[in-house]
């Protein structure tokens, strides 16, 4: 499977709404964060959403995702702070994930606190965040909200159920796995490396309570569903909870199915 990736950005971006469709919010701001650029959304609380798109490392982008940091913001009333981080393939790893974790030290040196959202890759480098935070000592990441992640970038079939029950039919496919994820993993992004993989960390102790949004008909729902169990067994508070009829992406696109619009309820219950 051949892809390209410049063509495949400008179609998810021809299909962003117009502003004056999206959801209001008193206060969207475009600024930087030690020197990444950044959307500001809403309140000035120091408690403050990072927000971390997906898109299997090489697409999204803040107009693709943000109508998504729109109803965070006004689920939780905090302030919501979307990273625009370096994508593969023009950005080699660990470029996107160095970008995310400057923004949450340059919030958290001037006594903020953060709670991390992710989805689907995004959801990688939210849990690959939380783990960097962890061992270098820093303090401030509060909680962790991952959205149908992708925490195993060894696509081996055998490894879970749910790339073989969920492998076609429900939008992403088992088999456009390893293609949609080859630009990051030919940047130098090695799936051994709990970095790449967070499932791959042998300890999860410490880490900061989270939220495991999974997906019933999604390839990646199995690996979501075994890193909120192994967060458990660590110690850590962890809520997996499972959107039945759901399919990978459901957040992003709840325009064309608000069924799961409750989920929004769910993480600022969450962070509350």
């Amino acid at each position: 499977m051949q892809l390209d990736p410049v063509a495949m950005r400008a179609a998810e971006e021809a299909a962003v709404l117009p502003l004056a469709d999206r959801l209001p919010l008193h206060s969207v701001e475009d600024t930087t964060y030690d020197g990444v650029p950044v959307r500001v959304y809403g309140s000035t609380t120091d408690a403050v959403i990072v927000y971390i798109h997906g898109g299997a490392f090489f697409l999204g982008s803040l107009e693709t995702h943000d109508h998504v940091a729109r109803e965070l913001a006004v689920a939780t009333g905090l302030r919501v702070v979307a990273v625009d981080y370096r994508r593969a393939p023009e950005a080699a790893y660990p470029a996107g994930l160095d970008d995310c974790y400057a923004v949450v030290r340059s919030i958290t040196k001037d006594g903020g606190s953060v709670a991390l959202v992710g989805d689907s890759s995004g959801g990688n480098f939210a849990a690959a965040v939380a783990a960097m935070a962890l061992d270098d000592g820093l303090a401030g990441i509060t909680h962790q909200v991952l959205l149908y992640p992708s925490l195993d970038l060894d696509f081996d079939e055998s490894r879970y159920g749910s790339l073989v029950e969920n492998a076609v039919g429900h939008g992403l496919e088992t088999a456009g796995l390893k293609p949609f994820n080859a630009f990051y993993v030919d940047s130098g992004a090695d799936p051994a490396l709990p970095s790449v993989s967070p499932i791959k960390r042998t300890d999860l102790t410490g880490l900061p309570p989270a939220l495991v949004v999974t997906a019933e008909h999604d390839p990646l729902r199995d690996e979501g569903e075994l890193y909120g169990r192994r967060l458990q067994e660590a110690g850590v508070d962890a809520t997996v909870s499972r959107y039945a009829g759901a399919g990978h992406g459901f957040v992003q696109f709840l325009g064309s199915d608000p069924r799961f619009h409750r989920v929004y309820d769910e993480i600022a219950t969450f962070l509350s």
